[in-house]
């Protein structure tokens, strides 16, 4: 990719992450609300951005952050795939990771 390729991309995946993070925040629903699961469709949305960011950075792929960034939409993922275990295998992804990191 191209410098100003990425630059662009970074540019626009910053857009969708306030706007996302926006909607987050002013939508009312608590985790007892009906409505809990199109909230955390807005945090899915702000935890892809991050993802794209880490993809975009400039040098080596950091793998800390890759990992978080899929630590964290496995997580919120799990909420909409039930049976799947996806926040099971978030915990042994990051627990992988620290192992390598010592």
């Amino acid at each position: 990719m191209s410098h100003e390729s990425n630059q662009q991309l970074l540019k626009k995946s910053w857009q969708i992450h306030d706007l996302a993070e926006q909607f987050y925040q002013q939508h009312e629903a608590d985790k007892s609300h009906p409505e809990w699961l199109e909230k955390q469709r807005y945090l899915l949305v702000d935890m892809a951005t991050h993802l794209i960011q880490t993809a975009l950075q400039e040098g080596p792929l950091d793998q800390s952050r890759l990992t978080e960034n899929l630590f964290s939409i496995m997580t919120i993922a799990d909420g909409f795939l039930p049976g799947q275990e996806l926040k099971q295998s978030a915990m042994r992804l990051l627990e992988q990771n620290q192992q390598c990191d010592q």
